[in-house]
């Protein structure tokens, strides 16, 4: 289907931070770490089924969408959106440098992941596992519309090389939030000594292309594979889902190997995702079950590890919208996703 840009976003006002006055007698502040997540196996979604909406067209960045859906339809690798805003880098971390342990080099090398967290390397439940976090769409993908409208070859047939994203109706963009939840994921998966890979960092001028994406966790031997998205559908949708692969063998795609880790590897992330954040499954795809199997999607076409799509949430839906601009939430889902991660790793 077409897909159609939105004009750029206004520029957002910050905050501003008020220093207040000293205390006559200041005190040290002691800090708590925040414990690295408990491995729990066995997640399955604890939500009561949501009642399918009528059959939907696809939209936004997810998936779905309905009447109403907004002028940014698309798949999670096919969507117009806002041009994306800068994006700062985490600030619990330096910006990423050249380097870092296991990253190929050439065209489809992943963003290094800054080091290892505070387990230290070979340290932790996770260590010796290798896990690559997609951020969906490039925050300079709007300046390079030609070459992100390029037509790629996924195995069922040949799709746009990336999009831009969606975005908030105030124009807080994908691209922004889904490194937001990327550099907190990345975090939480290290403390626990997993070696972290990206497949962007804001830090190339567009893309990578979805076959890339794809072909970076394949040539890192990824134990899992997650992308990180939020869905552009129309106002009313709300919740999360996860997208699993369908079983596709032709042309270059053969999901037969990673169907079933696939499926569990999303049934673990959803399930967490709901005890860490409290939303419910999806309203509007997936039957109220949270997942949602596709054979449309290059970047699980042409995977040979694990891999899922999270859709965080709805950007066009005033109330999920306001989740997912949360600092607070972002950082639940990110444990959520860490959670359900952590606990397919570890059996």
């Amino acid at each position: 289907m077409p897909y159609e840009l939105n004009p750029p976003p206004s520029p957002q006002p910050r905050p501003h931070r008020l220093t207040p006055p000293p205390s006559p007698q200041p005190r040290p502040h002691r800090l708590t770490p925040t414990p690295p997540p408990r491995p729990r196996g066995g997640a399955v979604v604890a939500a009561a089924a949501l009642t399918a909406l009528a059959a939907l067209a696809l939209a936004g960045c997810g998936g779905s969408g309905g009447p109403g859906a907004a002028p940014a339809p698309a798949g999670p690798e096919g969507t117009g959106g806002t041009p994306s805003a800068a994006v700062s880098p985490s600030p619990s971390r330096p910006a990423p440098t050249a380097g870092g342990d296991r990253v190929p080099t050439g065209p489809d090398a992943p963003a290094p992941s800054g080091g290892a967290g505070p387990a230290g390397p070979g340290a932790g439940p996770l260590a010796g596992k290798v896990v690559v976090i997609d951020p969906g769409h490039n925050p300079g993908n709007f300046r390079h519309t030609r070459e992100i409208n390029r037509l790629v070859d996924i195995g069922t047939n040949r799709k746009e090389c990336d999009t831009t994203g969606t975005a908030t109706d105030d124009g807080y963009t994908e691209a922004a939030f889904n490194l937001d939840v990327s550099h907190r994921l990345r975090a939480l998966l290290e403390k626990q000594g997993a070696t972290v890979l990206f497949t962007q960092d804001g830090d190339r001028p567009f893309g990578p292309c979805v076959d890339e994406r794809a072909r970076i966790g394949n040539r890192a031997a990824a134990d899992a594979a997650v992308s990180i998205h939020a869905d552009g559908s129309g106002s009313g949708n709300r919740g999360f889902h996860v997208i699993h692969p369908a079983q596709v063998e032709r042309g270059a795609a053969d999901t037969g190997g990673i169907v079933g880790p696939s499926r569990e590897l999303a049934e673990r992330i959803a399930g967490r995702l709901v005890r860490a954040t409290g939303s419910a499954p999806a309203n509007y795809v997936g039957g109220g079950s949270g997942l949602h199997e596709r054979g449309d999607l290059g970047g699980l076409n042409l995977s040979t590890v694990p891999k899922v799509f999270v859709e965080c949430g709805n950007m066009r839906d005033a109330k999920d919208a306001a989740l997912l601009k949360s600092s607070r939430w972002r950082q639940d889902a990110a444990r959520g996703i860490a959670e359900g991660i952590s606990t397919y790793l570890l059996g």
